[in-house]
């Protein structure tokens, strides 16, 4: 087993063990700092803290070789509570808090010490990190007067630009600043054991969550044209709607975090790049009320302004339990999305595994393709594979534009699905449909290639009758096995179902098959 270095930080350091285990390993190993252990794990994503900046240390994790790595330079250490706060729970910090990370000069380290720190949204700056301490809490507060709002949208000084602060479900609209807010940063790292808790049930962000008041909803975490800023070991829950949203940003590391917001809480997605370039999720665990992971690119009206795909998203062992997908791509996708790689995760409870949807009116700049999925164990997951280019998203969602089934012309507003390759993955416990894939028949899915992937289902007493797909007339399944509507090209190979009521797959509209392999028992 080959030890990595994820990410080396002033006080502390994350790494990636690449041994045989999904997320996992089977048995509990050591790890040693300079000879001494320090930590037993079985996740294959870990952190260390508690370093000295600028010293060399040697690390080894159970019988692999050691890896020797240095820790970021600091230029000063500043504790919060030397700036007035108090983590009692009940005095405001906000400005106590934001006066340290203002003042804080290149290099410099801001603490957060034990205690619960009530606090309104916070604006990190460049060049400095933010280190939470075990028992660090920065606790939101529930009055929403005391959040900033972001403008949606403010027209340059030259009538031609524009800038654009706020967003909500692909648009630039106002809305409230996050907890933490991050715009223009650069190389700034927030690390730590601590936690950042939204408080989102305490107060009313959960109520009448699609009615817009003073302005739309916080995340709890969003990041703004951001470039090399780095999440690491932080517990992140309780957000009033998507939890952490890096927007337009480049270059970002998330490792070894942990995203929870309870199951009724509405639109409280985990994790939701949008149009971002090179992007890596490692070792994170999340459990939310919407989807774990949604890849966004924005609406139409983003992608025809300010279009820039997402690109260059990198998700490697983790686990999502509990959500209406595990990984999701779209809806929200006009600027496109590609080279998407998703390996060595495990999705446990979620509804859907693999969720990719878009509709008619996303455009001609939403193409979708080198979509790629392996290295993946999924337990209890009703429905392992959705494609969806019927999805009945925004107001206009249920009408016949986006509904129709009969072909309509490909114009500017039809987007493409390409290339989507899921292999190497085990679903045991599948209830509803293995694979559930329309395309458009104006636009049908270009390449579907499931490679060495076996799912068995519930016994039948068991099944829960579902609706697989988001679309209009889509009936309720249970137990069935691998449904394709309007594709150019499907290939199933080495492909094992087991317990569907189905004896072979069900293909139409498809251009090209090739099956081989491929067993219904």
């Amino acid at each position: 087993m080959k030890l990595k270095l994820t990410g080396s930080f002033a006080r502390s350091a994350a790494f990636e063990l690449d041994g045989p285990g999904i997320y996992e390993q089977d048995v509990p190993f050591a790890v040693t700092l300079n000879g001494t252990k320090v930590l037993e794990t079985k996740q294959n994503v870990f952190s260390l803290y508690h370093l000295d900046p600028d010293t060399t240390y040697t690390v080894a994790a159970g019988e692999g070789e050691p890896l020797t790595f240095r820790t970021q330079k600091e230029s000063v250490f500043l504790d919060v509570t030397r700036f007035g706060a108090l983590g009692d729970g009940k005095k405001d910090n906000t400005t106590f808090l934001q006066a340290a990370l203002s003042v804080c000069p290149e290099n410099g380290t801001v603490y957060i010490p034990a205690g619960t720190y009530l606090t309104g949204p916070l604006f990190p700056k460049s060049h400095e990190t933010i280190y939470l301490e075990r028992g660090a809490v920065l606790l939101g507060k529930t009055d929403r007067t005391a959040y900033p709002v972001l403008p949606g949208t403010t027209r340059g000084t030259d009538e031609n630009s524009e800038l654009f602060l706020g967003t909500w479900e692909g648009n630039p609209l106002d809305a409230f600043a996050s907890l933490f807010t991050l715009i223009g940063v650069t190389d700034t790292d927030i690390t730590g054991e601590g936690t950042i808790d939204g408080n989102a049930a305490s107060g009313d962000w959960w109520e009448d969550p699609k009615k817009k008041r003073i302005a739309w909803r916080p995340n709890l975490v969003f990041l703004l044209c951001c470039e090399r800023v780095r999440f690491q070991g932080l517990s992140i829950q309780n957000s009033p709607s998507w939890t952490v949203h890096p927007c337009y940003s480049n270059d970002l590391l998330f490792a070894d975090l942990a995203i929870q917001n309870p199951p009724i809480s509405p639109n409280t997605d985990g994790f939701d790049p949008e149009s971002c370039k090179n992007v890596q999720l490692l070792g994170t665990r999340i459990s939310v009320g919407d989807d774990c992971v949604a890849i966004k690119s924005g609406k139409y009206y983003m992608a025809a302004y300010h279009r820039q795909p997402c690109t260059g998203i990198t998700i490697r062992n983790c686990l999502f339990e509990r959500g209406h997908g595990s990984v999701t791509i779209g809806s929200e996708i006009a600027g496109g999305a590609s080279s998407v790689s998703v390996s060595k995760c495990l999705f446990v409870g979620t509804d859907r595994g693999v969720r990719i949807k878009t509709r008619r009116g996303r455009g001609q700049s939403s193409v979708l393709t080198d979509l790629v999925f392996e290295d993946i164990a999924m337990r209890d997951v009703a429905m392992p594979f959705t494609i969806n280019m019927f999805y009945f998203c925004d107001p206009d969602g249920h009408t016949s534009y986006v509904q129709d089934p009969d072909a309509l012309p490909v114009d500017e507003r039809t987007p493409k699905i390409g290339s989507v390759l899921l292999r190497n993955i085990t679903c045991t416990g599948t209830d509803a449909v293995v694979l559930a894939a329309a395309g458009l028949p104006e636009s049908p899915i270009g390449d579907i290639r499931m490679e060495h992937v076996r799912a068995e289902f519930l016994p039948p007493e068991q099944q829960l009758p579902r609706v697989p797909l988001m679309r209009d007339n889509c009936p309720e399944m249970a137990g069935r096995g691998i449904l394709v509507e309007n594709a150019e090209r499907v290939l199933l190979r080495d492909v094992e179902v087991l317990g569907s009521q189905d004896t072979e797959p069900e293909l139409t509209g498809v251009k090209n098959i090739v099956l081989d392999q491929t067993r219904f028992a």
